[in-house]
């Protein structure tokens, strides 16, 4: 396969600054519903990002998450607090998350610190989960090393008996992170690499600044 000859032209319209509102998490809202409406397909994740993280040896990480809440200032994802992206968000809370909605040509990129959710948080959401999800997540350790497929299997059924008829416990290191935004990029693809991109920066009194930035 020659990489060089993969390419695409985006020939959807540019960002119209009229249609921006002056809390880009509004505006994220909208263009996520956008995406949703527009999925191409079932197999399409639009709540799907890629979360990057860096503990203090200043190694980074990657990896896809789902998007599970959205406020007025801050988004949500959950996650084993033990796995590799919460030890390294023990060490460092600044986080990236990159959206990517091919089918429409976009792109938005958030930046900022998180923290843990309330245990009440976590709690609510953890049992509003298929219950198979909340035995997954009891059986795994996540990033931990495993002997086999089939041991993880045997945990799994092992909780399944356990808990049968019963609710499924919270996980003591399974929970919820709020990430609150700083910088935020709005990304559109346009004919001949001349893309949109327009950036809202959070000033220390907490109000946003938008501008443009070359593609």
């Amino acid at each position: 396969m020659d990489f060089k000859e993969l390419r695409k032209e985006y020939e959807t319209h540019g960002i119209e600054e009229s249609t921006l509102d002056a809390n880009p998490l509004i505006t994220f809202r909208n263009w996520i519903t956008t995406a949703s409406e527009n999925c191409p397909d079932q197999w399409f994740e639009p709540n799907a990002m890629i979360l990057a993280t860096a503990g203090l040896d200043g190694i980074v990480t990657s990896r896809t998450v789902l998007l599970k809440g959205l406020d007025e200032d801050s988004i949500r994802f959950y996650t084993n607090y033990g796995s590799t992206k919460g030890q390294q968000l023990a060490e460092n809370p600044n986080a990236s998350v990159t959206f990517h909605w091919a089918w429409l040509g976009q792109q938005v990129r958030l930046r900022g610190r998180t923290v843990k959710t309330s245990r009440e948080d976590s709690l609510k959401y953890f049992h509003s989960r298929p219950r198979g999800s909340q035995l997954g997540a009891l059986a795994s350790r996540q990033s931990e090393k495993v002997e086999s497929r089939e041991q993880l299997e045997q945990i799994r059924a092992e909780l399944e008996t356990k808990y049968d008829g019963q609710e499924v416990p919270l996980p003591d290191d399974w929970g919820g992170y709020r990430l609150t935004p700083e910088v935020i990029e709005f990304w559109q693809g346009r004919l001949d690499r001349m893309h949109d991109r327009v950036v809202y920066q959070r000033g220390n009194d907490g109000d946003w600044t938008r501008f443009r930035i070359a593609p």
